[in-house]
């Protein structure tokens, strides 16, 4: 669904308006936040430069960060937990 909705975005042009509370808050139109990919609670980071402002999606992490470690139960997730777990079987 992402990538349809991605492609869609990149193809046409979608021009909508937002209105700027007195707090400097803005709601993100439906149409650009699908365009985006962001959902409620994501970050989206202003860019300006010489040709205009461009706003982006911040992406802290993979997406597939959740789901490290998921597969073995016991297992902590990161690179030591797995060496401490290889490092417990071998003990005799």
């Amino acid at each position: 669904m992402c990538a349809k909705v991605r492609k869609r975005g990149l193809v046409g042009t979608i021009k909508k308006a937002a209105r700027i509370t007195s707090k400097g808050q803005i709601t993100v139109p439906h149409e650009i936040r699908r365009a985006l990919g962001v959902r409620p609670g994501d970050r989206l980071v202003f860019e300006k430069d010489q040709s205009g402002v461009r706003v982006k999606p911040m992406r802290e992490s993979s997406p597939f960060e959740k789901y490290r470690g998921i597969g073995t139960a016991g297992i902590a997730r990161g690179r030591k937990a797995v060496v401490q777990w290889i490092r417990e079987l071998r003990e005799p």
